[in-house]
């Protein structure tokens, strides 16, 4: 697998919360870091994706914000 994203993180799949359209897939990149995505339950079911299997978190963004209330 080659992209452009430089942000790629390989770690191990250790939940899968299913929705009806959505999944939220929570991936343990090591050192106490676990990332999670939204994706679609069929994008879920098209990689094969199970607890246990090893996946990539691959971010591409432009920005991220944070924010508090005042």
């Amino acid at each position: 697998m080659k992209l452009s994203a430089r942000n790629q993180f390989k770690g191990t799949i250790i939940a899968i919360d299913e929705g009806a359209v959505n999944g939220i897939v929570k991936i343990d990149i090591g050192g106490g870091n676990v990332m999670s995505a939204t994706i679609s339950m069929a994008a879920i079911r098209e990689l094969g994706l199970k607890v246990g299997g090893e996946a990539y978190a691959v971010v591409k963004a432009t920005s991220v914000m944070v924010g508090v209330d005042d």
